[in-house]
């Protein structure tokens, strides 16, 4: 991201950006790959491969945000893999985590690990440290520090089936494999902080929060996800729940989120709502079922649709609703850039 982009960012963020209107989704590698015509293995198995693949998306779309920017990943396996989980690397799909515990009988036997040591996290850190200086060179800086949230890695850990049976039988145990999961968590996003001065935002992506009741989300959720959000003075809090977000969302502001990426099920409308005034949105067009899926021609009509049943165009960053599918061509994310500009204002 470049600085300008951050400004701007930071300006629809604070309710004082008067602007054209802005557009920016969240890539990685469910995407990317396929855009750029390699296979998953040959992009996260070379760094090359990698900052060419990100470099070309920014020379493609230069007026469009793309957040984080330069996202050092490996899929879901990122996280999982400091907890020594076991992954399974496919050509052109994502990884997947194999689980490390059926039940938490032995979560006693949980250690937080070390993010500056453990698993995938130090490859990540060198990946960046290693592209700082021609990402640098093309105007941008590593603004981020990016994690997925604890009931997210928690459901990788043990499985989303066992997870929600552990909040409703073990809830002691559950808070305790939490508690392990967000010490690691916070360590994880200080020490991306560390390494790179430049860093001022946090981005926290959690979907199970959209799989459970309000009870479950006061208890499992908001105090754990504060927490991480609270690592350091960070100015942009980026949450992201793709998920059914209904019950969540009126906790949003608590947890400490100020930009909010959420299901397209949800309008903006009904979403600014629930969410309030002061948190920005980003948002939030079908990103499979239109953006993948459908004509440039379809797009160009359900993102003025979208436009024109918002009511409160502030704080807005009009995207997709979740991060950008597989499969988007660049004529459809064209369409939806220019469609942006000439009616969202």
């Amino acid at each position: 991201m470049t600085n300008e982009q951050w400004s701007t960012l930071n300006s629809i963020v604070q309710g004082n950006y008067n602007g054209p209107p802005v557009t920016g989704f969240i890539i990685d590698s469910p995407w990317i790959p396929g855009w750029y015509g390699v296979n998953h293995i040959e992009f996260y198995g070379s760094d090359r491969i990698w900052m060419d693949a990100n470099k070309k998306v920014e020379e493609t779309f230069p007026g469009t945000m793309f957040i984080p920017g330069f996202w050092s990943e490996y899929g879901m396996c990122t996280e999982p893999s400091a907890f020594g989980a076991k992954f399974r690397w496919l050509k052109d799909q994502m990884p997947h985590a194999g689980t490390i515990m059926s039940d938490l009988s032995k979560i006693g036997d949980l250690k937080v690990p070390d993010p500056a040591s453990d698993g995938l996290l130090p490859f990540m850190i060198q990946r960046l440290k290693s592209m700082q200086p021609e990402i640098r060179e093309m105007g941008h800086e590593i603004k981020f520090a990016v994690a997925r949230g604890p009931l997210n890695i928690a459901s990788f850990l043990m499985g989303t089936s066992e997870l929600m049976m552990a909040m409703m039988l073990q809830p002691e145990e559950t808070h305790q494999l939490l508690r392990i999961i967000t010490d690691f968590s916070v360590n994880w996003i200080r020490h991306q902080k560390d390494v790179f001065e430049t860093i001022d935002g946090i981005i926290l992506l959690d979907d199970i929060v959209g799989f459970i009741g309000e009870p479950e989300v006061k208890a499992f959720a908001v105090p754990y996800i504060k927490e991480i959000f609270g690592s350091f003075n960070a100015e942009i809090r980026l949450f992201h729940n793709d998920a059914n977000g209904l019950v969540s969302t009126p906790f949003i502001s608590e947890m400490g989120v100020n930009l909010y990426n959420f299901s397209f099920e949800h309008s903006l409308n009904e979403i600014r709502e629930l969410a309030g005034e002061d948190v920005a949105l980003l948002g939030n067009l079908p990103p499979r079922d239109v953006l993948a899926a459908k004509s440039p021609e379809d797009v160009i009509a359900e993102t003025r649709k979208m436009v024109e049943e918002t009511r409160d165009r502030s704080r807005i960053v009009w995207s997709c609703g979740g991060g950008m599918p597989p499969g988007v061509s660049t004529e459809n994310i064209r369409a939806f850039i220019d469609t942006i500009q000439k009616t969202a204002i």
